[in-house]
């Protein structure tokens, strides 16, 4: 994976979704009596896209256990940008962003569709900052490896919201509560990277036994999830002050973030459950949240 080259997609000169198109899917988009609830997934290596693993496992049955819903948003650490995009296709591409892996990879194809009326709803809700209609990027690993899983048969439009990489933790917290309308819609956010990720401390030798890791990132996983369970969000905005380990576990920000934007849409009633809880490679975590 190469995670350093930051994307930056130039603006303007998006058309918008005609209006009857917006209103069908709007008025779609009726209230549920239930919200739909939000996951954070922890989604490790790509090549959880293709292996039947205990992670992929609970995946496929988390997406048997909650409401099919009627579109599902990504948040994946994997689209960084300078500004906030969000896909606008009607049939957003594969996106194979990475290297080093079997050609078994490369070929998987996860046609979903998109949805251009999702899309010009998100960029109504938002109004802080500007989003802009992206018609270029498509699903990354962050978002196909996991949603395959969960939805095989492609059938549920799959939209994605971009990464601003230039702004602060407290700053996409509260960009992502402007999204919590569309839990009552049936939509179902999700937002996909890891808590501890550090990839240049990784056991390489290590990887294939359950459940390694190091001191630190226990003990850093242990405080996360202390965190979210007692909706200390301000402490989990703050996260460098949490622990000196917190670094290690967070050398930079871009899978922890996806976490923040599912902290920031759960309500004063919904119930936080801990799913794929395990450490992989001494450096990495594969804890997921399920909130509502």
């Amino acid at each position: 994976m190469n995670r350093k080259n930051f994307i930056t997609l130039l603006s303007g000169g998006i058309a918008m979704a005609s209006i009857q198109p917006f209103y069908d899917w709007t008025k779609g988009l009726g209230e549920e009596e239930e919200k739909m609830p939000v996951l954070f997934i922890g989604h490790g290596s790509p090549m959880n896209a293709i292996e039947d693993n205990e992670f992929s496992q609970r995946w496929h049955q988390m997406g048997k256990e909650i409401p099919t819903p009627k579109a599902v948003v990504v948040i994946s650490a994997h689209w960084l940008t300078k500004g906030t995009l969000v896909t606008a296709m009607p049939n957003p591409k594969t996106i194979h962003d990475f290297g080093g892996f079997p050609q078994a990879l490369f070929e998987v194809q996860y046609p979903a569709p998109g949805s251009p009326e999702l899309a010009s709803e998100i960029q109504k809700l938002i109004t802080n900052p500007a989003v802009e209609l992206d018609h270029d990027w498509g699903l990354d690993h962050g978002t196909w490896s996991v949603v395959k899983h969960m939805y095989p048969d492609a059938d549920i439009p799959v939209l994605q919201l971009s990464i601003d990489y230039y702004k602060p933790a407290a700053y996409h917290y509260e960009l992502a509560k402007q999204l919590l309308s569309l839990r009552k819609k049936g939509v179902l956010i999700i937002g996909s990277g890891n808590m501890v990720h550090n990839l240049r401390m990784v056991a390489w030798d290590k990887l294939n036994e359950p459940e390694y890791g190091f001191d630190w990132a226990l003990e850093m996983n242990d405080i996360f999830k202390n965190k979210i369970s007692n909706g200390f969000h301000k402490e989990l905005i703050q996260y460098e002050k949490l622990n000196k380990s917190a670094t290690l576990a967070i050398p930079s920000p871009d899978h922890y973030y996806p976490l923040l934007y599912i902290l920031a849409l759960q309500a004063d009633n919904d119930k936080v459950e801990f799913f794929n809880d395990k450490a992989v490679g001494g450096s990495l975590t594969m804890t997921s949240v399920k909130i509502g």
